[in-house]
Formats: structure tokens, C-alpha cells, sequence
């Protein structure tokens, strides 16, 4: 079990406040902390994961956590993270969107001892004097001196005046749930605070708040479905493998802190060998089994490394490549990226053509207009890792 000082440094940027809340656990009180997730997609990535293996960290050392679904303010959308409105959701995407939540969060929490929660239940039923309850114990100062609305206002960009709603609907979930603690992400930060404000407001208690840190994606910008760059923890092992063993060099002992259990003096450990001249290649090898053993199992994680080495090392093809069907004809290749979903986008697709990221056949194909005549059989090679078969309908 971890100490105090464990759970309090690792994975942690910031706690407030952090020796009321060490007096606090040394007390050992069963505390109660939560976490809140908006279903705003359909797969829980290692970004996600941070905040929700800190979770797992204060249930491990015997406290009462509450997995709360925000099923009430995914309608709106958090745009903490974001330098436009965000597109609301509809209930049917967000129920969509949370059919897995459950089980892939499961990989890391024990639901056996943690309770769920659903804040539709109570934000769906305030009427508009409690809004206006809420919103009195705010100012707009404290609302647009906030970066993102900064940056919208130079850029001329609009703010969504419901934008300023969601931080006192996150804020009224501490009220409701009465919790000692909130965990999320260091973007967060504001909206846990409104929290913190509201709950000594209205039940005279407060709330200790840790962000966790953000983590960056494969590409170097933060983890994020919009950019394509996320590595989930549903992927297949040999996806999540390769996806660790393509990432920066720099993002190295991040992931081994923030993702990994790993103990932190075998951490600084491989950050001295880093330093001092060892290959990264192994380092991050090291990392994807790991990460790869943790959602999946020790058998598939070597699994993994053995195919990896069979595609990057060998240079061979792996042996369990996607066979996707489609309809015969001509399709454009950046049209054929999507339809064989070997691109988030096809403006991804564009990029990744144009830099010679793409073969057909084994011949690099380097004209995203370029029309393809579908054979059956034909394999599709996007980048070092990802393959598809094509059968014809």
C-alpha cells in the first residue's frame, strides 16, 4: 500500500492544499474522493487513464471513490481544453459513448468497491433560481481572465455564454456528493475549484483538490481524439506497442511515471542511463511491455514485442493483418485511407501520403488524387505499423 507522500507525488501537479489534505490522510478518515469523466468519445485513452489510476491509488489505500459519469454536463461540453465552442452532444451520442466506459475504466478500478454516479440525476432537476444561486458566488473577471477565453477574444473568436455554466455544474457535483476530495486533469483546475467554492458555500465543507498532469501524444501535442495522436487502452497489444515505440524519446520517463507502475527509483534509474548514452529503443521497449502487461497480460505483451520486432526489425509483415471488405471499383487514395480506416480523417490522410507514409503493394504511393483500382487481396500499408487486407464485396 502506498503512503501518503506516495500518493501525493507521484502523477500529481498540483494539490490544494496540500498539508491540510497530508494532515488529513495521516488522520487515516475514510475519505471521500471522486472523479469525473464527460463520455464525450467512445474509448478511454492513457491520458485519461492518469487521473483515474490516481483514483485507484486513494482506493487502494482504503477510501471510499466515486466514479461519476457526466452525464448531464457532457450535454454542454467542457472547453477547458479547447480554443473554440465545443459541438454539444446529444443524450443518444453520450449513452453511446459510455456503453464501454465501464468496462475499460474497470481495467484500472476495482467497481466492486467504488461506487457510480450520474449527474443528470440532480443537474437535470435545478430550476433556474438555483442557476442564478450558483452563478452569484462567481464574477465574470474570474470567468474571462481564464487563458482560453483570452486567446478566443484576440482572435475574435465567439464565447458561448453556456460556456460559463459549465464550471458551476461541475462545481454542484462536490455539493451533491458532499466529497473530501476531487481528483482530474491539471486543464481541470478551475472547474474543481468552483467546487471547492461552492461546497464551503453550501454545506460549510471543504474540498481538497489533485490535478493530475496532462500528458502528451505520439506526435509531441497533448493526447487528444481530435489530433489522431492517442494511444488507448482498448488498442489491440500490437498496435499499443508499436504506437509507445513510435513516440518522442523526450516523452520517455513522462510515460513511465504518469502510466506505468514501475517504481520511481528504477525510473530515475533508466532516466540516468538515458542521460548518460543508453538507446532509448530499449528503454521504450521496456515501456511498452509494461504498459501493454497492464491492460492486457504478461502473454499478449510478448506477443507484441515478438510481432514488432518481426515488422521493424526483420522488416517482414505481421501475421495477423486486418482483412477489411469494400465495395469493388476506383476509390482516390486518400478516400481508401478513410473507407479502410488506416487514417482518423482524410485530411490526416493527405499528410500522410504526401510525406511517403503510404504503400499499396509494397510501392510507395505519394499522390493522395491518385485512383486506385481495388484488387482482392491487395494489402494497404500506412506508416510501419499499420496494415489492412482488402477483399472485394
Amino acid at each position: 500500500m502506498q503512503n501518503t507522500q506516495d500518493i501525493l507525488d507521484r502523477a500529481v501537479e498540483q494539490v490544494i492544499v496540500r498539508k491540510d489534505l497530508e494532515k488529513l490522510l495521516e488522520s487515516k478518515k475514510k475519505l471521500k474522493v471522486y472523479l469525473g469523466i464527460d463520455p464525450t468519445s467512445t474509448r478511454i485513452h492513457l491520458g485519461n487513464a492518469i487521473p483515474l489510476r490516481k483514483l485507484r491509488d486513494f482506493q487502494d489505500a482504503g477510501h471510499e471513490v466515486i466514479f461519476l459519469v457526466g452525464s448531464f454536463t457532457a450535454l454542454i461540453g467542457d472547453t477547458s481544453d479547447k480554443d473554440a465552442m465545443r459541438v454539444p452532444l446529444s443524450e443518444k451520442e453520450i449513452e453511446k459513448n459510455f456503453q464501454t466506459y465501464k468496462e475499460q475504466a474497470a481495467k484500472i478500478l476495482d467497481f466492486s468497491k467504488a461506487r457510480i454516479e450520474y449527474n443528470g440525476e440532480w443537474l437535470s432537476k435545478l430550476c433556474f433560481e438555483d442557476i442564478v444561486k450558483l452563478a452569484q458566488h462567481f464574477t465574470v473577471q474570474q470567468m474571462i481572465e481564464r487563458d482560453m477565453y483570452q486567446k478566443r477574444l484576440k482572435e475574435s473568436k465567439p464565447i458561448g455564454l453556456h460556456e460559463f455554466l459549465y464550471p458551476l455544474m461541475q462545481g454542484y457535483d462536490s455539493v451533491e456528493l458532499e466529497v473530501d476530495i476531487e481528483i482530474g486533469g491539471n486543464d481541470q483546475l478551475f472547474n474543481m475549484l468552483a467546487g471547492r467554492t461552492l461546497l464551503k458555500a453550501y454545506k460549510n465543507k471543504v474540498k481538497h483538490v489533485v490535478a493530475t498532469p496532462l500528458i502528451e501524444g505520439l506526435d509531441g501535442r497533448k493526447m487528444s481524439k481530435s489530433y489522431g495522436n492517442t494511444i488507448n487502452i482498448t488498442d489491440k497489444p500490437n498496435d499499443m506497442f508499436g504506437k509507445i515505440m513510435s513516440m518522442h524519446d523526450d516523452l520517455i520517463i513522462k510515460y513511465f511515471e504518469l502510466c506505468t507502475d514501475i517504481p520511481m527509483h528504477e525510473i530515475h534509474e533508466i532516466a540516468e542511463g538515458l542521460k548518460n548514452g543508453d538507446n532509448p529503443r530499449n528503454a521504450k521497449a521496456y515501456l511498452a511491455r509494461e504498459i501493454v502487461k497492464l491492460y492486457h497480460s504478461e502473454k499478449e505483451s510478448t506477443s507484441a514485442e515478438q510481432a514488432f520486432e518481426n515488422v521493424f526489425v526483420k522488416k517482414g509483415k505481421p501475421d495477423d493483418i486486418k482483412t477489411v471488405k469494400i465495395k469493388s471499383g476506383s476509390y482516390q487514395l486518400d478516400e481508401l485511407l478513410d473507407e479502410l480506416e488506416l487514417a482518423p480523417s482524410k485530411t490526416e490522410a493527405k499528410r500522410l501520403v504526401e510525406q511517403g507514409g503510404v504503400k499499396i503493394d509494397d510501392k510507395v504511393v505519394s499522390d493522395w488524387k491518385k485512383k486506385i483500382d481495388i484488387k482482392s487481396d491487395m494489402i494497404v500499408q500506412v506508416g510501419k505499423r499499420k496494415f489492412a487486407k482488402i477483399k472485394i464485396k
